[in-house]
């Protein structure tokens, strides 16, 4: 075989990158993906399998799934573009745009390892002692660096709060580029979100994403943005990205939000409970959370880790980016029942 040095072949800016953790780790109760553990109703899931035919693409425009899409979010579906995932879209936004691509961090980690993988330039500045924006560091990169795009994940992946509207309006009115505010995490928040001023700012765009409340085995995300900027980001978008599976599914959950908005109660219902028990358990220090998951620190954050993981509870370790923390995601009762058990049992060695 001829002897070729793969990795001389490899982009300079892909050699130095880590692939995102997204590791399989057989567990008794998975409480670290921040998926909903509410799964869609399997008597409805089967009734699409018989009537897709499958030897057709599916619609590459998504045109039924953006019309029903728009009545839930209160624009029309020339306001949006479907991806597989958030990921992807994000993916485009960068495609389109380009950079400096500005975030904050920590946060959701495919900010920077798309800005990167695409040879764009990455800058990423600290959150404060409060998990908020640090307002001033960034309106000096916004001057300085002119992004093409910010990226604000409110609530925010792993620290669970939302950022302060008033300091994302700064950073919307200041910046001359594409701000992205990531709704993923919206449903479960007190907060009302940006979706109510889409319209009255043309540099805003906004994501959401059905994977989590309940569909994450779809891939199905949304931009919701200006016509202009849907143009030009449909310009890269690869033909046929949405499944008809995933289409036909994510509209028939849409129409039936009733479900949807059943399981958001329950997991923020559970949220509160098991941040309040949470805070009593000594040796863990719970982080208020506008999420479906919370984050918290402990004096051995690797330890509890692997003593819980042995205990048959698989949570997110986060001690790499948030020295000495773990973030659990919120189960059901008998899930989060079963988590604070291991959790006080592993405290107690």
């Amino acid at each position: 075989m001829k002897n070729i040095d793969i990795h001389k072949l490899v982009k300079q800016n892909i050699r130095g990158l880590r692939a995102y953790n997204a590791k399989e780790i057989p567990c008794r109760v998975k409480l670290d993906a921040n998926e909903s553990p509410y799964a869609w109703d399997p008597q409805k899931l089967s009734r699409f399998t018989g009537s897709i035919t499958s030897n057709r693409y599916p619609d590459p425009e998504a045109k039924d799934l953006r019309k029903v899409t728009g009545k839930r979010f209160g624009v029309s579906p020339d306001w949006i573009l479907q991806g597989n995932g958030s990921d992807e879209l994000i993916y485009y936004l960068i495609t389109t745009f380009g950079g400096p691509v500005l975030h904050p961090v920590p946060t959701f980690s495919m900010y920077g390892i798309i800005a990167r993988a695409l040879g764009e330039k990455d800058i990423a500045i600290p959150l404060d002692r409060e998990f908020d924006l640090d307002l001033t560091k960034m309106l000096v990169m916004v001057k300085k660096e002119r992004p093409r795009l910010i990226f604000l994940s409110s609530p925010n992946n792993p620290t669970g709060n939302c950022f302060s509207a008033e300091k994302i309006m700064k950073l919307i009115e200041a910046s001359k580029g594409i701000v992205v505010v990531d709704e993923a995490y919206q449903p479960f928040s007190s907060q009302r979100g940006f979706l109510p001023l889409l319209k009255d700012y043309r540099n805003l765009v906004i994501m959401r994403t059905l994977s989590k409340i309940g569909l994450a085995a779809l891939r199905v995300g949304f931009l919701l943005a200006d016509p202009e900027i849907i143009g030009e980001v449909n310009k890269v978008r690869l033909p046929f990205n949405v499944n008809t599976l995933s289409q036909e599914i994510a509209i028939a959950a849409l129409k039936d939000a009733r479900v949807i908005t059943s399981s958001i109660r329950s997991i923020v219902s559970e949220r509160d409970r098991l941040f309040t028990v949470m805070e009593n358990i000594v040796g863990v220090t719970p982080f208020p959370s506008e999420a479906n998951f919370i984050l918290f620190r402990t004096r051995d954050a690797d330890g509890l880790y692997q003593r819980l993981l042995n205990k048959g509870v698989l949570v997110r370790n986060m001690n790499d980016g948030l020295k000495g923390c773990l973030r659990v995601t919120v189960g059901t009762p008998e899930e989060n029942t079963a988590f604070l058990k291991a959790v006080r049992n592993a405290l107690r060695r």
